[in-house]
C-alpha cells in the first residue's frame, strides 16, 4: 500500500531544530486544516439557531462538543503517527474488501455532502457580498479546485499558511462582530453553565453537537500528520504525539471561537430583539446592519461566510482524494479526483436550486447535516478500535481510562446523530403524501446501516476473543530431544511459519545442535505489500508476524537456547536464499507443513530452486 498522500508524505522536516518555540512550530499546522471543518457553513446555521432561540444557554453545548472533538482528532493524529496510515488504510488492512467497499461508499457520500454544504456557504457568501446568483456562485466554487492543485504544488506549508491566513480573516471578522455587538459578559460565562431551557433547546443541541465532529476530518487528520519527517525511535514518536496534541489544542480553540462568537452574536442580536426565529445565514446578514447600526457588520459577516466556505472545501476535496486511495488502493491524478469530487457536490446544488429556486439552500444545507450524521459512526469505532490495538500501535495504545472516554464520547455522538436521523426519518414519513415509498426505500437503508454499524462495533471484540482462544503462539511446544552427546552443528537456520510444523523443526534442529549452538528462527512475510515494498512494509501481518516471532524467541531463550530472529520480506524462497547466504549458517532446517508460501518453497520446483541458492545442507522435517 503507497503512502497517504503520497505526493506531501514526509516533506516537512521536524528535525535539527535548535529551540523547544522551533521544534513545536515544525509541527504545527495539520490541525489548522482540521479546525476549518469544525467552523464551515453547516455549523453557522445550527449555531445561529441555538443563539437567536435561546440566547446564551447553549454556549455549554459548544464547550463540551469542542472537547469530544479534541479527543477524537487526538486520536486520529495518534493513528497517522504510529501506524503510518490514515483512517482509511487502516480500515482497508483490517476489513473484509466487501466491508471495505460499503465503507467506502459511505465514506465518499459523506465527503460529497459536507462538499455540498461548503459550496452552498461560499455561494451565499458571494451572492451576499457581490449579489452574484447562487447558481453562479455554485459554479464558481470549481475553480478553488484549482487553487488547491496550485497550493499543494507549492509544498503542504504553503497550503497550511493559505489555510491559516483564511482561518485568521474568520477570527479577525469576528472579533470585530463581537465589538459591534457588544455581548454582556456575565451572559455569557452564564451560558458556559449546563441547562436545557426547553426541548426545542435539546434538539438545537444534538443539532450543534451532530455538526461538530465532521467523519472526514479524522480520515483527514490521520494523513495530514504523516507530512512531518521525524525520528522514528520511540521518543520521536513521543515527541511527534505531544506537538501534535498541543497544534490540535490551539487550532480547535480556535474553531470553538468561531462558533461561539457566532452563537453570541445571535444572542447579542437577534435574542436581545425578539427576534427568536433566524436560522438562515442569509436572514441573519440583512439583519445585522439594522440590529448593529454598521454597515460593517454584515460585510465582515460574508467576508468570514467565504473564508470558511474556501477553507472547507479543500480540505474536503483532500480527504475525498485521502478516503479513495485508503480504501481503494486506487491513484489517479490528483487534479482528476479533485475535480470528480467537486462536480459530485456542484451538480445536485445546481439542479436542486434550478428547479426549487434559492429558498432551499437551508434545506439542503440541513439534508447535508444528516447525511454526516449517518457516516459518523463508521469513522470514530474503527477509530476506537484501532489505536486500542496493542499490536497495530506497537505500544502506543491508548490507556483504560482513554478507551473509556473514547467509547462514552463516541455513544453520545452516535445516539444523538441517530437521532436526528430518526427525526428526520419520521417527518418525512409524516409529511411525504406517499410513505409507502419511504418504508421500501429508506427505513431498509437506514435499518441495513444499523446492522453494519452493530458489526463494525462488535466484530473486533469476538475477534481477539476467538484469536485468544485458537492462538497458534508456541506455548505448547514439547521441547524435547535425544542427548547424544556430539554435536557438529554451531550455527542453526529455522524456517518458521507458526504452523504446527514449527514444533517437529525446532525439536529436530536441537538434535543437530544441543544447548551451544546458535539459533536463528527465520520467518518470511509475502504479502503483495510485502513483495512489491519489502522491508518498508508496516501491514497488520507484518506486525503480528513480527509479534509471534519474538513469542518464539522469549520462551526458547528462557529454556536456555541461544536463539536470534530474522524477519524477511517478499517470495519465500529468494528471499530465504539472500537471508542465509548473507550469513555463516551450517545448515538450514524446514518443516513440512505451513501456508501455501511454505509448501510452495517444500514441493516441487521451488525447493530446487532453494537447494540451487544455497550453498549449505537443507535439512527437510517431515510430520
Amino acid at each position: 500500500m503507497g503512502k497517504s498522500l503520497e505526493e506531501v508524505n514526509q516533506t516537512v522536516a521536524t528535525q535539527g531544530k535548535t529551540t523547544i518555540f522551533r521544534k513545536i512550530l515544525a509541527f504545527f499546522g495539520p490541525a489548522y486544516l482540521i479546525s476549518v471543518g469544525y467552523m464551515d457553513p453547516g455549523n453557522w446555521a445550527t449555531d445561529l439557531a441555538g443563539g437567536s432561540q435561546f440566547g446564551y444557554s447553549l454556549l455549554w453545548v459548544l464547550l463540551m462538543s469542542n472537547i469530544m472533538a479534541l479527543l477524537l482528532q487526538s486520536l486520529s493524529a495518534r493513528l497517522g503517527i504510529v501506524t503510518q496510515r490514515d483512517l482509511a488504510q487502516a480500515s482497508r488492512e483490517t476489513y473484509s474488501k466487501f466491508i471495505n467497499y460499503i465503507l467506502y461508499f459511505l465514506a465518499e457520500i459523506a465527503i460529497a455532502a459536507c462538499d455540498l454544504a461548503e459550496v452552498l456557504g461560499m455561494a451565499i457568501g458571494l451572492n451576499l457580498l457581490f449579489g452574484i446568483p447562487l447558481i453562479q456562485g455554485v459554479v464558481i466554487t470549481v475553480l478553488d479546485t484549482f487553487l488547491l492543485l496550485f497550493l499543494i504544488n507549492k509544498g503542504i506549508r504553503k497550503m497550511e499558511a493559505f489555510i491559516i491566513a483564511l482561518v485568521a480573516i474568520i477570527g479577525f471578522s469576528f472579533i470585530f462582530e463581537m465589538i459591534f455587538a457588544q455581548p454582556e459578559i456575565k451572559s455569557v460565562l452564564s451560558g458556559l453553565i449546563p441547562s436545557i431551557p426547553s426541548e426545542a433547546a435539546l434538539y438545537i443541541a444534538i443539532g450543534i453537537i451532530g455538526a461538530t465532529v465532521m467523519p472526514h476530518n479524522l480520515y483527514l487528520h490521520s494523513s495530514l500528520v504523516q507530512t512531518r519527517k521525524f525520528d522514528r525511535s520511540k521518543a520521536g514518536i513521543k515527541q511527534a504525539l505531544k506537538y501534535n496534541f498541543i497544534d490540535s489544542t490551539i487550532a480547535l480553540n480556535l474553531a470553538f471561537f468561531v462558533n461561539a462568537a457566532i452563537l453570541i452574536l445571535a444572542a447579542a442580536t437577534f435574542y436581545k430583539n425578539g427576534l427568536f426565529e433566524v436560522a438562515e445565514i442569509q436572514d441573519a446578514h440583512q439583519l445585522l446592519a439594522p440590529m448593529l447600526g454598521t454597515k460593517w457588520a454584515p460585510i465582515l459577516f460574508a467576508v468570514a461566510l467565504i473564508a470558511a466556505g474556501q477553507s472547507s472545501t479543500i480540505t474536503g476535496t483532500l480527504a475525498g482524494q485521502i478516503i479513495m486511495e485508503g480504501y481503494l488502493n486506487l491513484r489517479i491524478q490528483p487534479w482528476v479526483r479533485r475535480i470528480i469530487t467537486r462536480l459530485i457536490a456542484i451538480v445536485p446544488a445546481v439542479i436542486v436550486i434550478s428547479i426549487f429556486g434559492e429558498s432551499v439552500t437551508g434545506k439542503m444545507l440541513i439534508l447535508s447535516q444528516v447525511i454526516l450524521s449517518l457516516q459518523l459512526g463508521f469513522a470514530i469505532i474503527p477509530l476506537i478500535h484501532f489505536v486500542s490495538d496493542k499490536s497495530k500501535m506497537k505500544g502506543f495504545h491508548i490507556s483504560k481510562t482513554t478507551q473509556i472516554a473514547s467509547w462514552i464520547v463516541a455513544l453520545i455522538i452516535v445516539s444523538l446523530n441517530a437521532k436526528l436521523v430518526f427525526n428526520e426519518i419520521q417527518g418525512w414519513l409524516q409529511s411525504s403524501s406517499n410513505p409507502i415509498i419511504l418504508w421500501l426505500t429508506v427505513v431498509p437503508l437506514a435499518f441495513g446501516f444499523l446492522v453494519l454499524l452493530l458489526y463494525i462495533v462488535f466484530k473486533p471484540f469476538i475477534t481477539k476473543a476467538k484469536h485468544n482462544i485458537d492462538n497458534h503462539s508456541p506455548h505448547n511446544l514439547q521441547l524435547k530431544f535425544s542427548q547424544t552427546g556430539s554435536y557438529t552443528k554451531k550455527n542453526i537456520a529455522i524456517s518458521v511459519d507458526f504452523s504446527s510444523a514449527d514444533e517437529i523443526a525446532i525439536n529436530s534442529a536441537f538434535e543437530l545442535g544441543g544447548m551451544d549452538a546458535n539459533y536463528t528462527l527465520i520467518h518470511v512475510v509475502e504479502t503483495v505489500g510485502a513483495i512489491i515494498y519489502g522491508d518498508n512494509i508496516d501491514d497488520h501481518e507484518t506486525i503480528i508476524d513480527e509479534k509471534l516471532l519474538k513469542e518464539y524467541k522469549d520462551m526458547l531463550t528462557q529454556k536456555g537456547f541461544k536463539v536470534n530472529t530474522k524477519l524477511g520480506f517478499g517470495k519465500p524462497n529468494a528471499t530465504i536464499a539472500k537471508i542465509i547466504n548473507e550469513s555463516n549458517f551450517d545448515v538450514l532446517v524446514m518443516g513440512t507443513h505451513g501456508h501455501t508460501g511454505l509448501k510452495d518453497i517444500l514441493f516441487g520446483t521451488t525447493v530446487d530452486k532453494l537447494r540451487h541458492k544455497i550453498s549449505i545442507p537443507l535439512f527437510i522435517v517431515k510430520n
